[in-house]
């Protein structure tokens, strides 16, 4: 298997999607964050004093998912047509698990807007909680579903 992000003198560039076919893609992520139970605690019952730690976390991530060719030097800029963000609190983890989705009508997938609203989702809420709770670990982030395009359907095992 080629990699595409590199040409045939082996330099890093742009893949060009320009004749590929416009088409409905989707991706969904999804990763977590650790913390102690009472920080969950925190999270649960809405004491963060900087507000509610999940509302922000899901505009971080929308937002992120409109700036990640920004982020990622050779990811290609994208219409982005949804994107939305769901979070689990779970009290055996402890901490939050994040799934999220990004679709677009394009030439390319969105693959890593997906990973990069679970990732920048995390982080804020990191963000939000890090005065009570330092030892947080984030982690799992990795791609669930991948659809549409030449390669077709990816779902993890």
């Amino acid at each position: 298997m080629s990699l595409t992000h590199f040409n045939k003198l082996g330099y890093a560039h742009m893949v060009d999607v320009s004749r590929k076919e416009v088409t409905a893609r989707t991706a969904v992520a999804s990763g977590h964050i650790k913390m102690a139970s009472t920080t969950l605690d925190i999270i649960a019952k809405g004491h963060s004093k900087k507000g509610d730690v999940l509302a922000v976390a899901r505009v971080a991530g929308i937002m992120a998912s409109k700036k990640t060719s920004e982020l990622i030097p050779l990811c290609h800029s994208l219409p982005i047509t949804n994107v939305s963000l769901d979070f689990e609190l779970d009290v055996t983890l402890p901490g939050v698990t994040i799934k999220g989705t990004v679709k677009t009508l394009g030439q390319t997938g969105v693959e890593m807007e997906a990973l990069t609203i679970v990732s920048v989702a995390a982080l804020s809420i990191y963000d939000m909680v890090k005065a009570a709770d330092k030892t947080m670990e984030i982690g799992g982030i990795h791609l669930l579903l991948k659809d549409g395009g030449s390669s077709g359907r990816y779902e993890a095992r």
